[in-house]
């Protein structure tokens, strides 16, 4: 019945939300997974609203089903320019060796949905099945903007604290992020200390704890692992590694090769990448981050304009181990095919269970 509530709000036939992934996922995926009875996602939070609004309208000429869309409600970068050219220069031999030049300055390149009034502008016009927030909560005034042009509103927690607070600001379910969850740790504050719940852990305490239905997002890789979540309570289940090596996912070839080897096996959670703690395959760029404190990374997504550069000079070099190659420990369960095929064998293999 848990299930059944959620499935009714979302529009959607299946317990299964393909995680928005921004720079993986693609409106066909989403697109795929949504036809298939799913619900596909799209992630904007690392575009502006025109690209957003591409995105939907691309998603629309694929599919009629319910979309969900994801934008990230961190709190605005604090420029530190002696921490920013600090971090160039520890960067610096890691150019060298690919025998690139570092960027002189570092910028904020995705604005915070927060503060984007031209995105909240283009939601409310769009108004998306779903929409999902990652990283914090926007104010008040914007939840009831999108509330009053009937987007059902979802967003993520790590613990019960945020998990309540969602509550309080009036999201319809939250997804619960355990800590072996792949990508960037839905954490509100960065700074503070993190209990790394696991996702089953997790999701037993908000199913106990809050009055919305709960997600299960974080490891969930087959019908197996959405048959245990389903019986500890959950609603449904959030997959994101599960879906990266579709045919419709952006992944570039050296992502889904390592997607594919013994790389798998050993995910690394670091804030060296872009500047937020986040779980992926362990590579180069992870192994440089291995010593590196915390306070001395540039704030999100400040980070991310180096991390960025560096995997593009690397790619250049047919290098692909500085990449953000974000993938839970789940990962070598990951199974290469179409999205929509991806679904209909998950729905077969819950039935199964």
């Amino acid at each position: 019945m848990r299930s059944t509530k959620l499935l009714e709000l979302l529009q959607i036939d299946a317990p299964i939300i393909q995680a928005p992934m921004a720079g993986v996922s693609t409106p066909e995926m989403a697109a795929a997974v949504s036809n298939a009875g799913a619900l596909g996602s799209v992630g904007v939070g690392a575009t502006n609203a025109e690209g957003a609004r591409r995105m939907i309208d691309e998603f629309r000429t694929r599919s009629t089903r319910s979309l969900n869309v994801n934008v990230f409600c961190h709190q605005p970068a604090r420029p530190d320019p002696a921490r920013e050219a600090n971090w160039i220069e520890r960067l610096k031999p890691e150019f060298t060796r690919l025998g690139a030049t570092p960027p002189t300055a570092l910028r904020e390149i995705y604005r915070s949905f927060v503060e984007d009034d031209e995105m909240l502008a283009m939601l409310v016009a769009k108004r998306p099945t779903v929409l999902s927030f990652h990283f914090g909560i926007p104010s008040r005034d914007r939840i009831a903007a999108l509330r009053a042009a009937g987007i059902v509103l979802l967003g993520a927690a790590t613990c019960v604290a945020e998990a309540r607070a969602l509550v309080s600001a009036g999201v319809d379910a939250v997804v619960a992020q355990g800590y072996e969850a792949g990508g960037h740790r839905g954490v509100f504050d960065t700074n503070a200390a993190d209990d790394r719940v696991g996702t089953l852990a997790l999701t037993r305490h908000l199913v106990r704890e809050i009055d919305r239905p709960v997600v299960a997002a974080g490891g969930i890789m087959d019908g197996a692992g959405i048959a245990a979540i389903l019986r500890l309570g959950a609603s449904a289940a959030q997959m994101g590694t599960a879906f990266v090596a579709c045919s419709e996912s952006q992944a570039d070839e050296g992502f889904r090769a390592a997607l594919k080897s013994d790389a798998a096996f050993h995910t690394v959670m670091t804030r060296v990448v872009s500047g937020r703690p986040a779980r992926g395959l362990a590579n180069r760029f992870t192994a440089f981050g291995r010593n590196v404190a915390a306070s001395d990374v540039p704030d999100y997504p400040i980070a991310y304009d180096a991390g960025k550069a560096l995997h593009a000079a690397a790619k250049a070099n047919g290098e692909f181990g500085y990449g953000a190659q974000w993938a839970g420990q789940g990962a070598p369960l990951s199974r290469a095919m179409p999205a929509g095929d991806l679904v209909a064998l998950l729905r077969r293999e819950i039935l199964a269970e």
